[in-house]
């Protein structure tokens, strides 16, 4: 079984020839993927960039069962996605990713606390008592231990944000998948969410895959991974890993 595998030697996600193509079969069918190989091992930190319309949010849509691709091989911890039902790739979804985007995306009628537990809520039809002290444990560790019970009206950009990748890992994803996590926050606001990603992959090893436009966050990452014209151009590690 995947569980059993040695992980030095099994990657956490492998695409193989990937593609990806929209409007299948009529005039205007457009591929925008056209063989993406890429491996991705737990841990990782990872920066995915690359020029508008090279392809960099189909790619990640796809790495997060959000869109089929049209080919090729996607396996998430050990298991090939391409034979999966619609149930089975929400299930593989909630159990190995976690996401963060731009825009926050949280409840304006829910509490800090509540946006967090909503994805055990979604689960399970309810929230249980080990949820909410998840979520408590981690909005304390994302510096926002006084701002539980406020609503996102209450709280900056960068205190939503946090709340956000709070969300994301708590039901602890051995990946997370952060589309321009930075893309909305003034400048310190920015480097201060960069430098909790890096904390809490230094402390939970939860891989993260960024793509930014800012290259000064891409060369603080381990490794940079280019995408242009729908492939792969580069895939090296940064000087600093």
């Amino acid at each position: 079984m995947a569980a059993e595998k040695n992980p030095s030697t099994s990657p956490l996600l492998r695409l193989q020839d990937v593609r990806k193509s929209y409007n299948v079969g009529q005039p205007n069918e457009v591929e925008v993927l056209h063989g993406v190989n890429l491996q991705v091992q737990a841990g990782e930190f990872i920066a995915l960039v690359g020029p508008s319309g090279s392809g960099k949010s189909t790619l990640l849509n796809v790495l997060g069962l959000l869109e089929r691709m049209t080919a090729g091989s996607y396996q998430l911890q050990g298991q090939e996605t391409s034979h999966l039902d619609d149930d089975g790739l929400t299930l593989l979804r909630r159990q190995s990713l976690g996401f963060v985007f731009q825009f926050h995306h949280l409840l304006p009628a829910f509490t800090a606390l509540e946006n967090v537990t909503l994805p055990a809520l979604m689960a399970q039809g309810a929230v249980h008592a080990q949820d909410k002290a998840r979520a408590t444990e981690l909005l304390k560790a994302v510096g926002l231990a006084d701002a539980l019970h406020k609503k996102p009206s209450e709280l900056s950009g960068g205190m939503q944000q946090r709340v956000a990748i709070a969300r994301a890992l708590v039901h602890r994803p051995p990946l997370v998948l952060a589309d321009e996590p930075t893309g909305n926050l003034d400048t310190q606001s920015s480097q201060d969410v960069f430098a909790l990603l890096r904390e809490i992959h230094a402390e939970q090893g939860t891989a993260f895959l960024i793509i930014t436009h800012d290259p000064r966050l891409a060369g603080r990452c381990d490794r940079l991974v280019e995408i242009v014209d729908g492939l792969i151009a580069q895939d090296t590690h940064t000087p600093n890993s």
